[in-house]
């Protein structure tokens, strides 16, 4: 059961899992934990979710050689996004308390209202550009939400790359 000789099927359901198991987590602190998710939170859920249904087609389909790299390519830039995404909340945590931008209105909101907030791409402006509650840090072992965002999006890249080299 040695996890570096899994077949490319295996690891992408694996990878699947992973996913599955951090959405499963975010939801129990959302909802046990009360840590409420900030819109950047939510946009780094729906990176994960992403990532694993990639994960999910590429493990039922195992292709062979070339459709490999095709499933790898979308795995990768799924995780970027999130890696991305991750990191602009990392910058908004960093800020010093008086150049935190102030809190914006909940991301359901904003979806109902799009048209007025120049429809999707301005809502996802909105966003990106950050809150206060975004700034807002609880940790967990140690790191914050979005710290465990990144670790778990560049390993989850990696292994979606690493699948592509299995011979089984």
């Amino acid at each position: 059961m040695n996890p570096l000789r899994w077949s490319f099927r295996t690891l992408y359901l694996f990878g699947f899992l992973v996913c599955a198991g951090l959405i499963a987590f975010a939801l129990y602190a959302q909802y046990v934990m009360l840590m409420d998710p900030c819109p950047l939170c939510i946009l780094q859920r729906v990176a994960f979710i992403a990532l694993g249904v990639v994960f999910l087609i590429g493990g039922l389909h195992a292709p062979k050689a070339r459709g490999r790299w095709f499933y790898a390519l979308l795995v990768v830039v799924a995780a970027g996004v999130g890696v991305a995404i991750a990191s602009r909340h990392l910058w908004i945590q960093s800020l010093p308390p008086g150049a935190v931008p102030s809190c914006g209105a909940p991301l359901g909101y904003l979806l109902d209202t799009r048209d007025a907030h120049g429809g999707l791409l301005g809502v996802l402006k909105m966003v990106l550009s950050g809150s206060g509650e975004c700034a807002k840090v609880e940790t967990i072992l140690g790191l914050s939400m979005p710290w465990w965002s990144l670790i778990w999006f560049v390993l989850l890249g990696l292994g979606g790359l690493f699948a592509v080299r299995s011979r089984r």
